[in-house]
């Protein structure tokens, strides 16, 4: 399953990637993460591996990060691999003409097993909302300092 979100942050390009290039700010916009592990690479660039472990309700998932591709101010490509589901995630970012940031992210989602590939066949809207829901928590910590950490 493919799709395409997209949304506008009222800041400038420059603080959306720099603020969005932060393992320290990952917890701040990516809601239920309790940890960060690096694993290889050298951290944040190309090739890098890290582990992310999320909280979500009562079950935890660990999902391994691979960074693909590292072009900023313009893009930032990575694969997120679970148990039962591997991810392609491509993000752009463009300067806006009234001075501000659009991202634009590219989901492709590739099931492990057959419950996860039911999962998307029976609900794939709730993945693109919890892509959405990820992309205005970003936005919320950059314009208004919101932090989802403990939310």
């Amino acid at each position: 399953m493919k799709y395409s979100t997209e949304i506008k942050v009222n800041a400038p390009l420059e603080e959306c990637i720099k603020k969005m290039d932060s393992v320290e700010n990952m917890k701040h916009w990516q809601r239920g993460l309790v940890s960060v592990a690096h694993i290889s690479g050298d951290l944040g660039q190309l090739g890098a591996k890290m582990q992310l472990t999320f909280k979500l309700g009562n079950r935890k998932m660990q999902v391994i990060e691979t960074i693909t591709k590292r072009n900023f101010p313009k893009e930032f490509h990575a694969n997120y691999t679970t148990k039962s589901m591997h991810n392609v995630q491509k993000n752009y970012f463009e300067k806006t003409s009234d001075g501000f940031t659009k991202w634009i992210s590219v989901s492709e989602f590739f099931p492990l097993n057959f419950m996860m590939r039911c999962m998307l066949f029976i609900m794939p809207k709730a993945f693109k909302k919890q892509s959405l829901k990820y992309m205005q928590d970003f936005k919320n910590f950059v314009e208004k300092g919101t932090s989802v950490a403990h939310a």
